[in-house]
């Protein structure tokens, strides 16, 4: 089977599965995961697929670029602006902690080295509310509490790549670190991620040119394609100018930002769940099993002490009820960045690219089981209605038409 009909198949399966899924605990992503688990060359062999693959590594860069397009557009400047305070504690303080702990983790349960292990902490440090979906939908959810997740993992993805590359760089050895090099490559991507779009739309508003409403949705497809292509001729780092071109179009060109979105969401949406197929055929029970407890009880530690820990710090004297916490603490899946950022790693052939892939795999895997199946649990808590129980209605029902029944 190739990787086109074992993606074409998964796909019609999760569209018609896709309404249950947003009423119960089965999650699309976890599909993807599993079926990639399953066909490939670890259990089933039908979809055979290796790190070293061009179409692994040229879907894991597609899709990512296109993530972090959306992602940008998400949040423009004047949404930051408007709503930073809570996502600001988060960012600033939750996203480095989290770092930070997990690396201590690393090193000191699993035995890596200091690099290696801040480059773990850095893959992982990002989150995805793609994995917990019905709590980031569910109206009855405080607002603050949805925009504080849209925002943080809109932003916390672009903030880990500059970490995860210096680290990375570092690892390779003296021999092929160029901080100066790569320093000018994440500087070259913002340039071009701020420059072609701003340019772009400028263009759009002048008397010259005009847009057609059947082609308005192409006008920021066009934009990003052409970040793309002047990212790779230039070699600007992709991903900063992805994130960087996305922020630009939602600040100046609203009118692009809407007509995209939906359109732009369900192009990333399609790449997205492609490489989580891919990712997964990459894991075998021999990786899974190459870890050893150490590294099981690393990953577990990582979702339930990391993130915890790192949000309790942040938000302290924030106004955040105990409820509120303990949701954002828990829904900090380990999410699409951190997949890529993984298959980077292990693409990149440092020493250790094998031993801190496992680990960043085993932690994916966990978060995308567990995240993608209580999300719906953790909204319904927010669910004033479900908070009382079913029986408690009816009898206070039966109770108001007994007494109005009764004699004054």
């Amino acid at each position: 089977m190739s990787l086109l009909t074992a993606f074409a198949s998964v796909l019609l399966l999760a569209v018609l599965l896709s309404s249950l899924a947003h009423r119960t605990i089965l999650s699309t992503a976890a599909l993807f995961l599993v079926a990639g688990f399953v066909l490939g060359d670890g259990v089933l062999g039908v979809v055979s697929a290796t790190a070293g693959d061009d179409v692994v590594g040229t879907l894991a860069e597609l899709a990512l670029f296109a993530v972090l397009f959306t992602d940008g557009m998400r949040v423009g400047w004047a949404d930051l602006r408007t709503a930073w305070r809570l996502p600001g504690r988060a960012l600033g303080w939750g996203l480095p902690l989290t770092l930070v702990i997990t690396a201590l983790g690393a090193h000191y349960l699993v035995g890596l080295g200091w690099i290696e292990s801040l480059l773990i902490g850095a893959i992982l440090a990002p989150t995805d509310p793609v994995f917990a979906a019905a709590l980031v939908g569910n109206e009855k959810v405080p607002p603050r509490l949805r925009q504080l997740l849209n925002v943080e993992s809109g932003v916390n993805d672009g903030l880990a790549l500059p970490f995860v590359m210096v680290f990375l760089a570092v690892t390779a050895g003296s021999a092929d670190l160029h901080l100066g090099e790569l320093a000018a490559e994440l500087g070259l991507g913002i340039v071009i991620g701020v420059v072609v779009p701003w340019v772009a739309i400028k263009l759009e508003r002048t008397r010259w040119f005009a847009a057609s409403t059947q082609y308005e949705p192409l006008n920021a497809l066009a934009i990003g394609l052409l970040v793309l292509a002047l990212g790779k001729i230039t070699h600007g780092n992709l991903f900063l100018a992805a994130f960087a071109a996305g922020i630009t179009v939602a600040t100046f060109g609203q009118r692009q930002r809407e007509s995209f979105e939906h359109f732009g969401e369900l192009i990333a949406e399609m790449l997205k769940l492609a490489a989580l197929l891919v990712f997964g055929a990459l894991i075998t029970p021999a990786l899974l099993g190459a870890v050893g407890w150490r590294g099981w009880l690393f990953a577990l530690l990582a979702l339930v002490i990391a993130r915890p820990v790192a949000i309790w710090i942040s938000f302290l004297g924030s106004g955040l009820s105990v409820r509120e916490q303990a949701a954002v603490a828990w829904f900090g899946p380990k999410g699409f960045a951190s997949v890529v950022y993984g298959l980077i790693v292990l693409g990149s052939g440092i020493a250790t690219a094998q031993e801190v892939f496992q680990l960043v795999a085993v932690a994916i895997v966990l978060s995308i089981l567990l995240h993608s199946s209580t999300d719906v649990v953790v909204a319904r808590w927010f669910d004033d209605e479900r908070e009382v129980p079913a029986w408690y209605g009816t009898a206070r029902r039966l109770s108001e038409r007994a007494r109005k029944r009764a004699p004054s």
